[in-house]
């Protein structure tokens, strides 16, 4: 199996559209990715030529730059979403500025990388996003776990109790925070594939949440982290 290929569901090379209006460092990202094994559609354009082109392409992994001619990767992302929500979104942007970092990541986004990762790096990261992890450069994660906490404390103590979640839920739930996939959590906990993920689906309905990230964003909120 080439290093791009989807192995969670074995429809082949993972499909990354990349939204980055630099010719130069778009095509170097695109020869990095296809070279490794992903299928590349690149888009040239801002945040209006990448909603139609997510629209049509449903790519898997997105990934994003925050200036863009007609837009900000945070509008871009939200835009995308709407058309694609099952794609994921890893932002790969020049700035680390704060403002910019927790804009993405309430738009959405999976994760969050400057520019001045490696192309391996990139390549572990697209794959990672890929399989519904997290990923964020070093000093960035500890920014957005310290917004969550804040958001956290400073919510009505007196809002209603979440939903009871079993004990093997609540530690499924710990481990998928911690970036864990379904594969590595089934070897940790001793379960099949098919009961982490039964445990996985009975928490998102229980919660009402739609996909891992939310989940991960749950448990940083409830310290389960």
């Amino acid at each position: 199996m080439r290093e791009g290929s989807n192995a969670a569901n074995g429809d082949g090379p993972i499909t990354v559209m990349i939204v980055d209006d630099h010719p130069m460092w778009r095509d170097g990202v695109s020869r990095d990715l296809d070279a490794a094994g992903f299928r590349v559609v690149a888009t040239a354009d801002g945040v209006g030529a990448a909603a139609r082109r997510a629209a049509a392409v449903q790519p898997t992994v997105v990934l994003m730059d925050m200036s863009l001619p007609d837009g900000t990767g945070t509008e871009a992302t939200v835009a995308v979403l709407r058309v694609s929500p099952a794609s994921r979104v890893l932002v790969l942007s020049a700035s680390s500025e704060r403002d910019d970092v927790l804009g993405a990541v309430k738009a959405g986004a999976s994760g969050y990388l400057v520019k001045s990762a490696s192309a391996a790096e990139l390549v572990e990261a697209v794959r990672a996003t890929a399989a519904g992890q997290a990923v964020f450069t070093p000093g960035l994660a500890g920014l957005v776990l310290g917004e969550y906490r804040r958001m956290s404390s400073a919510a009505d103590r007196r809002a209603p109790a979440p939903p009871t979640l079993t004990e093997r839920e609540t530690e499924v739930l710990r481990l998928v925070a911690k970036g864990l996939s379904a594969k590595q959590i089934a070897a940790r906990l001793t379960l099949s594939h098919r009961t982490v993920e039964n445990h996985v689906q009975a928490t998102l309905r229980k919660l009402q949440l739609a996909n891992r990230v939310e989940l991960t964003r749950y448990a940083i909120e409830q310290g389960l982290d």
